[in-house]
């Protein structure tokens, strides 16, 4: 299950460690060993470490482009 989120100021990226910052998205994730799951653990990622690992990625939306966490 992935869901698309907004910070608060006290969300930890588990990827790169750094706290995400108000109001900056990131995206949770139940993952196991890196492999998306129904339920397992929860795991909190910032846009670039989503992008990294392709959980995230920009498309062309009514002429804007916008960043989307729903797969293609």
């Amino acid at each position: 299950m992935r869901q698309g989120c907004i910070s608060l100021g006290e969300v930890r990226c588990d990827g790169c460690q750094r706290v995400i910052p108000y109001p900056e998205r990131y995206l949770v994730i139940e993952e196991k060993d890196g492999v998306e799951v129904e339920k397992d653990e929860t795991s909190y990622y910032c846009v670039d470490c989503c992008l990294e690992k392709g959980y995230a990625h920009y498309k062309i939306e009514k002429g804007e482009t916008i960043l989307t966490f729903f797969l293609e």
